[in-house]
Formats: structure tokens, C-alpha cells, sequence
């Protein structure tokens, strides 16, 4: 019923960092959501005051007069007593029922407009998509109708503990994670963390894979009955020919790519490449649009779609409408930032004492997802010549890794050590620039555009550091 957008990316793979980049418009360097903690600045205080009065639905609500509805998974710090607890509302949100903390099925805590509602474990009233689902179609039953609206529903489906509906537990039962040529294999010239997987990886670390990937298509099964209900009610409703529906996620998953059992936060396409699809007004049915795309252009879409000047933002991204209603000679980007800062924690995991201090979501066989230099920053390029990733990390080795991904779309093969010489300097120039980018600077043309000015002598001044270890170290 709409366009499906297959270049589909996150600036940073992890829940809280990639909602705020929704929220917000910006990348993780511009918001300041570097992870899940408080500390990281995740629903922090700091988030609060700085970030939250700017986020698209307070602009929406304040300067576009429209109802603003919010049910589910907002960050997963939300509630803290550090940081107000659920009695927290953040501004732009006319009604707000938000999950305590990280994602859970059962026994939950919502904040309905500030007021602490528990919920238990009988299926009939407690079911979290299925709550999100009736509280979603009571909005649109007695909201205003003299007002626009703007829903956002954040199932934790399919986040773990991937709890499914009891009706759906025995779905997929012949289902496996994908057998993909990066399934269980060494992750070989790639960066430590990666190089430290058990390969092959266990029976049991396969058995537990496979079983997550089911689980995770099994809760979807109940987030598909919530979309079903409201494109129903909207269509009953004599709405749906005049609402945009935006279907996403905050982060992809592996299961078994370079024998990581499952996790995100890695700078690979089945950590950052996300679903994206819409429909509604003046989009042209069963369209597939090919063009790269971020989630800090949710807000400046939403917001140009409501008439707002995008100009008195502090939006990193770009307005999809024009691709959505399939406008000609429309100017592209052909980058975008990728960026993660690692946590770990300062002792050896007590699981794992082998490995030393500073790896933390450590899993059976001592493979840990995440370690403190497992921090890195990529220029991710797609353009009609090149597809191309490019990405540092701020480590000692100031590791660098590279992918053709036109000759090796699974990422097997980093060529950073035989990729022309020039392509290097250029990308780690325009690395640096969009690492301190800000608004229309993010929006720059890339490596690869016609537009694009590279003066090699830039890489040497005012960039601190890291440009002249990487050039003095790598090239």
C-alpha cells in the first residue's frame, strides 16, 4: 500500500542512542545518548533539559497545534528516580502511557500522564503489545477530531525477552536464523572483539540463536494484530486515505554472524540496516525507493509533513517527503555517520576472567558483545558507483575496516589494507567532517558526489588527534 525503503539505516545500533536520534533528528554526537545508562545520558536529567523541549512531537504539539499520543518503549532509562521517576512527562506528548524502564511483557510498570500503573501476568490484561493495541484504538475513538494527530506506538516486540502471546507460542516451529554466508565463521581482519568469538560456535550457542530468532518472529506475530486493528479502526474512522503510517525499528540484530550469538551495537548491515516502511497521501502504492536513508529524517519528515519550517531546527537529517510523493531530480545524500562508544566494565566479567577487564554482555562461551574500545565511527556511502563502509576505531590499533559491499555484501572481506590509497585519505577526511557536523553541515555532498571538495591539508589542521595518529599509524 506504499513504499518500502531498502536502504534503511541507524546512526548507531542500540536502543536508547537510536531513539533519542529519532526523537531528536540528530546523530548520537548532537544529542548525546551514547548508550543505555543514565550515565550515558539515556532519559537522563541532562536529556531532559537539554534535548527534550526540541524533540519533533513537542514541536509538533506546540507550533503545529496537533494531539500527540505515546504508548510503549520511550527509553530505556525512562523512570528512573535519578531522573524524576514515572511521574517524568516529557514535554509534546498530550497523552503519555510509556514502559518503566527496559522492554518486558509482563509485569510491567506504564506511566499513564505521570501516574504509575502496574500491570501483572494474566494475558487478557497484561499482555504489553495488547495493551499498547486497545490503548492506541481508545485514543483514536474519543480523540479530538478538530485537531491533526500524531501517534507513536514503541512495542518492545521483538526486543527479548521475547515473551510471545500464548496463541502464537508453537508459530515457526521449522524456523532458523538466516544460514547466511557470515553465519558462524571467523571474523577474520575485523577488530578484536569480533576476533575473539569461539568459531565454529556451540551446539548450544546455536540451539539458543535459532530459539531467540523464533521467539522474536512469534512476538511480532501480536505487533501485527496491533497494526491490523488500527489500520482498520482508522479506515472505520473515514481517516486512513489522509494519515501517513510509518512502520521502523531502532536497531537491527545478528544471530550468528561471525559466530556472534545474538546481539547489536556492531557496525555490520545486520546490526545498523533497519525495515522502513510508508504509506498514505499521495504515495504511490507497491513503490521501492533505493536511496540511503537514516532514522534522524523521521522527525524533519514529520515535521515538513505538518507544514513546519525545517529551517528553525537543529535537525541533522532530511525531510523523505519529496520521496515519498516520488518528486524528479531530487538531491540525495550518498553518506551517512555511523557511530558507537563502547561500554565495559572495569573488572574482569566474573564469567569470564580470561578475558581481562573492560568486555561486558558477555555470553556462554565467554563471546562478549561489547567491550569500552569497542567505539567506532563509520561513513557509510552509497552512491551509484560505490557501496562502500568505512570505519575507525578509537583504540590503540586505531583499527580501521573497509567493505565493498557491491563484491562482498556480507562484509566477509576487509580491504582497508588494499583499497586505493587516495579513497582512504578522502574517507577519513569526510569521516572527521561529519563526526563534528551539526544541522545543514550534516547535510553536506560525500566522497562520492560531484560536489564534493577535498583538500588533503585540512586532514592536518584543526582536526586534534585522532586524523594525525590515523594518518601517521595507518596510511
Amino acid at each position: 500500500m506504499g513504499i518500502t525503503f531498502v536502504n534503511a539505516y541507524v546512526p548507531s545500533a542500540l536502543c536508547c542512542p537510536s531513539r533519542a536520534s529519532i526523537l531528536t533528528g540528530k546523530y548520537p554526537h548532537n544529542h548525546h545518548v551514547v548508550n543505555n545508562t543514565l550515565e550515558g545520558n539515556c532519559s537522563s536529567k541532562l536529556w531532559q533539559k537539554i534535548q527534550e523541549p526540541y524533540t519533533f512531537p513537542a514541536l509538533l504539539k506546540a507550533m503545529c497545534g496537533y494531539q500527540t499520543f505515546f504508548a510503549g518503549k520511550y527509553l530505556n532509562e525512562y523512570g528512573a528516580e535519578d531522573a524524576g521517576g514515572v511521574g517524568h512527562v516529557p514535554p509534546g506528548w498530550s497523552f503519555w502511557y510509556a514502559l518503566e524502564k527496559n522492554s518486558k511483557y509482563y509485569n510491567y510498570t506504564l506511566s499513564v500522564n505521570g501516574k504509575a500503573r502496574r500491570h501483572g501476568e494474566n494475558y487478557s490484561v497484561d499482555y504489553l503489545t495488547d495493551v499498547l493495541a486497545n490503548m492506541s484504538l481508545d485514543f483514536l475513538e474519543y480523540k479530538s477530531n478538530f485537531e491533526p494527530f500524531f501517534m507513536m506506538i514503541a512495542t518492545p516486540a521483538p526486543h527479548s525477552p521475547w515473551t510471545p502471546a500464548p496463541q502464537y507460542t508453537k508459530s515457526f516451529q521449522n524456523v532458523s536464523a538466516p544460514r547466511n554466508s557470515n553465519f558462524n565463521i571467523h571474523g577474520k581482519n575485523k577488530h578484536w572483539l569480533i576476533r575473539q568469538a569461539k568459531t565454529p560456535m556451540s551446539n548450544s550457542s546455536i540451539q539458543f540463536l535459532d530459539d531467540a530468532y523464533r521467539k522474536r518472529w512469534q512476538t511480532l506475530l501480536s505487533v501485527d494484530d496491533l497494526i491490523e486493528k488500527l489500520v482498520k479502526k482508522l479506515e472505520v474512522n473515514g481517516e486512513l486515505d489522509n494519515t501517513y503510517i510509518f512502520y521502523t525499528s531502532d536497531n537491527g540484530f545478528h544471530t550468528g554472524q561471525f559466530s556472534l550469538p545474538i546481539d547489536k551495537r556492531q557496525l555490520y548491515e545486520f546490526d545498523i540496516k533497519v525495515p522502513l516502511l510508508v504509506r498514505g497521501p499521495g504515495i504511490k502504492p507497491s513503490q521501492t525507493n533505493k536511496m540511503l536513508v537514516a532514522n534522524i529524517d523521521l522527525g524533519p519528515t514529520i515535521l515538513d509533513i505538518a507544514g513546519y519550517d525545517l529551517n528553525k531546527t537543529q535537525m541533522d537529517g532530511m525531510s523523505l517527503l519529496p520521496l515519498l510523493r516520488g518528486d524528479k531530480n531530487v538531491t540525495w545524500r550518498s553518506d551517512f555517520l555511523v557511530e558507537y562508544q563502547g561500554e565495559g566494565y572495569n573488572g574482569s566479567d566474573p564469567t569470564c576472567p580470561g578475558l581481562g577487564p573492560g568486555v561486558t554482555h558477555c555470553f556462554p562461551d565467554c563471546v562478549c558483545e561489547d567491550s569500552y574500545n569497542n567505539t567506532y565511527a563509520c561513513v557509510r556511502t552509497l552512491s551509484t558507483s560505490w557501496d562502500l563502509q568505512y570505519c575507525e576505531f578509537d583504540d590503540r590499533e586505531v583499527f580501521v575496516e573497509v567493505y565493498n559491499l557491491t563484491a562482498d555484501p556480507h562484509q566477509i572481506n576487509n580491504i582497508a589494507k588494499t583499497i586505493d590509497q587516495e579513497i582512504l585519505e578522502k574517507m577519513n577526511y569526510r569521516l572527521m567532517m561529519l563526526q563534528s557536523c551539526s544541522g545543514t553541515t550534516c547535510r553536506t555532498p560525500g566522497v562520492f558526489d560531484p560536489g564534493y571538495r577535498f583538500d588533503p591539508r585540512l586532514m592536518f589542521n584543526n582536526h586534534g588527534l585522532q586524523a594525525r595518529r590515523f594518518s601517521a599509524q595507518f596510511l
